[in-house]
């Protein structure tokens, strides 16, 4: 059946009749919807939708990561014709997921950018559906957060990264990848006792009373004491993932902004994002993927693993039966 689907189907992205279902479309070919969802703004019976926001003006150190959202759909046609590994189910014959596509914003009007974020993000949310985004630098996730904020209340948090992102900044107005934590935790959108950050390998000298698990810990201490500590924090709350791809050490992840070397190996991040099924998570984000400066691919190959391991991760607890 995958061989005669393969030989027949091209831009499944705009032609599949069906929200469920694996795709066997030639991975090279056609156009490059993330995992081969149909491309809609329609979300009527929509569970999940994928979408872009292609952004890059808030970093401190090298830009790129505008163009990770297309880079991580193209890669994303390798992992269409299976269901994902080790999960026990297939998310993408349970679950109708679409891919709404990108933001559409000004890039020469920064200072209307975080509104645009959260009403493009609430508008997925009022429609009942779930929401994985593909960044997009980090501040993405600070106005992605007021949207999920404004729906469920505040939400536990567990955040992927090399860096705290907590640096000190109380003028709301500016736009910095480095301070999205900080500006939330201030904001209310998150509480620092139900935030945990996994894979630190900088410092600063506050982080805001954010449980810290950092690289050498979860190399020390391995996946299930470093799991046992997440599941400690977040309980059973409304949850939301933020992975930063630089929490991958560079080997495994070059195409980021500010690579760290020191961090978690990809088998150590699989382990865990599948370590988490049946947290309570209403979303997520996968960000920081920089394809100017990894000319193999493997960067935006790892970034769309994240965002199908979210996938896996939502549908785990809504699964039929």
């Amino acid at each position: 059946m995958a061989l005669e689907d393969a030989k027949n189907q091209i831009d499944t992205a705009f032609t599949r009749a069906e929200l469920r279902g694996l795709a066997y479309e030639n991975a090279f070919a056609g156009a490059p919807s993330f995992l081969r969802r149909r491309y809609t703004k329609d979300l009527t019976g929509v569970e999940l939708a994928v979408t872009g926001v292609p952004f890059d003006q808030a970093v401190t150190n090298r830009p790129g990561t505008r163009f990770g959202p297309r880079a991580i759909r193209e890669a994303a046609t390798l992992q269409a014709f299976d269901a994902p590994y080790g999960w026990g189910y297939d998310p993408l014959s349970e679950l109708s997921i679409v891919d709404y596509g990108d933001l559409a914003f000004d890039y020469a009007h920064t200072a209307s950018f975080p509104d645009r974020v959260t009403d493009h993000i609430a508008t997925i949310l009022q429609a009942g559906a779930g929401v994985i985004t593909l960044g997009g630098d980090h501040f993405i996730t600070l106005p992605i957060l007021r949207a999920m904020a404004a729906r469920h209340g505040p939400v536990a948090l567990i955040h992927f990264d090399a860096h705290s992102d907590t640096w000190a900044d109380d003028d709301m107005a500016r736009i910095d990848h480095g301070t999205f934590l900080y500006k939330a935790l201030k904001l209310g959108y998150v509480a620092p006792e139900t935030t945990v950050s996994v894979g630190i390998r900088t410092d600063n000298p506050d982080t805001c009373g954010v449980h810290i698990l950092d690289a050498p810990f979860v190399h020390r201490e391995g996946i299930e004491a470093t799991l046992a500590r997440i599941r400690d924090i977040v309980g059973t709350r409304p949850c939301y993932i933020s992975f930063d791809i630089d929490c991958l050490d560079p080997a495994f992840a070059p195409g980021t902004g500010t690579p760290v070397w020191g961090g978690l190996a990809s088998w150590q991040a699989a382990a865990l994002l599948r370590g988490l099924a049946g947290v309570n998570l209403v979303g997520g984000d996968v960000v920081e993927v920089s394809p100017p400066y990894d000319p193999t691919g493997a960067t935006a190959i790892a970034g769309a693993h994240v965002a199908s391991e979210l996938i896996a991760l939502y549908g785990f607890t809504r699964r039929k039966g």
